[in-house]
């Protein structure tokens, strides 16, 4: 072997070493750059899986207000969606709403949110509710304690014997409370859909339902497992109104207003009614009868009714506010198709607070009814502060 070749042999040595070494080292590195690999990936599928469940149950609300409603609002959810009660029986209320008595009958009280909604829509209808006075009671039936007697006085002399004067008479309404229902539907699939805005769709369900049913029964109630109307209540003419009914005045024509003068009727009704309730009276009627009331003119060629100057609010009739309430007869003959009066003391609208629903999944197959009821009752609670106008001779 000559020089070069032992030369050549022990350089080629450290080459091949370091080519295994570096060979070595690469396929390390691409081992744990794998690893790596496989490490992020799996965190990322763990931030998606995050990021869903967040889309889906929405993020923790930030005000201190929303972190008390949102539980009960995530509880109400599910019960609705799914019949998931689990969480709604967890919640501890600050109300009684949880009592044994709901969960022995398998429904439960919507959430603060959906009540609220139902409440400010029942407030906004056509219905006498608006101006009538509204009290919150938790008995079966409130009572309205009335004093509607004057009492007696005389005049008296330094030394004249004193007379004893009249006591003042007490009367008690009693309005019971009913039970007032509603059952809407929708099917399994929609609710499945958590784009779905299943309270606010219920809450307007229910509030249409109640509102038309209440609108109703304050109008033409007969007091029979519904509010008593105060169209239901003896009517007597105003010259011999007593209390206990409800007095009237008369048009003079059967079933329409006098062809000669037909706003003296109206101007009756208007000062029959004693003057501490007219400060707040308030005219009913439907929109038939505004139809043709709002054509009336006064001697001077001006109109009596008047359209509310700002958005939203009613329109006058000789100064008075007008509610229209369609469940008011129409004009015919011996109708009392408008009232007149001081609503928010003439009749009282007592409800319980609490509003329960109850889910059915199983009697309308493959829709889910939910059962809401509501307790509420109604009626007339001062006779002297309404006055009525019938479309009769007499």
């Amino acid at each position: 072997m000559t020089k070069t070749e032992t030369k050549s042999g022990a350089a080629g040595a450290p080459v091949t070493e370091i080519k295994t070494a570096l060979t070595g080292f690469l396929n390390d590195f691409s081992a744990f750059q794998g690893e790596m690999n496989k490490k992020f990936q799996q965190q990322e599928e763990r931030l998606t899986m995050l990021d869903r469940k967040s889309m889906i149950a929405g993020r923790p609300a930030l005000s201190s207000a929303a972190e008390v409603e949102v539980p009960h609002q995530k509880a109400f959810a599910a019960y609705l969606r799914s019949g998931d009660d689990d969480a709604l029986r967890g919640l501890q209320m600050e109300e009684k709403a949880m009592s044994s008595s709901v969960s022995a009958e398998g429904g439960y009280l919507v959430d603060p949110q959906t009540s609220e909604m139902i409440k400010s829509v029942l407030k906004s209808t056509a219905s006498i509710r608006a101006i009538a006075q509204v009290v919150a009671v938790e008995a079966t039936s409130f009572d309205v304690l009335v004093d509607h007697t004057d009492i007696g006085s005389g005049w008296s002399s330094e030394t004249g014997a004193q007379a004893e004067t009249d006591t003042p008479q007490i009367e008690r309404v009693s309005i019971p409370l009913h039970e007032l229902s509603a059952m809407p539907k929708a099917s399994q699939r929609l609710l499945d859909d958590s784009a779905f805005d299943i309270e606010g769709w219920l809450a307007g369900r229910i509030a249409d339902k109640f509102a038309r049913a209440e609108a109703s029964a304050f109008i033409n109630g007969d007091g029979l497992d519904k509010p008593k109307g105060i169209l239901n209540h003896t009517q007597v003419s105003d010259d011999t109104w007593a209390w206990g009914s409800l007095g009237y005045i008369p048009t003079g024509t059967d079933g329409d207003f006098d062809s000669v003068a037909p706003s003296d009727a109206i101007l009756d009704l208007v000062y029959a009614l004693g003057a501490e309730y007219r400060a707040n009276a308030t005219f009913i009627m439907n929109s038939k009868t505004a139809g043709v009331v709002r054509k009336m003119k006064d001697a001077d060629g001006r109109f009596l009714w008047s359209d509310g100057l700002a958005a939203g609010e009613p329109a006058r009739l000789l100064g008075y506010p007008v509610l229209i309430a369609e469940d008011m007869p129409d004009i015919a003959s011996g109708t009392a198709a408008l009232a007149f009066g001081d609503f928010n003391a003439g009749y009282t609208v007592a409800e319980r607070p609490d509003l329960r629903v109850l889910r059915d999944p199983f009697s309308a197959k493959p829709h889910v009814l939910f059962y809401a009821t509501k307790r509420v009752g109604g009626d007339v609670s001062d006779f002297a502060a309404i006055k009525l106008l019938k479309f009769a001779v007499s």
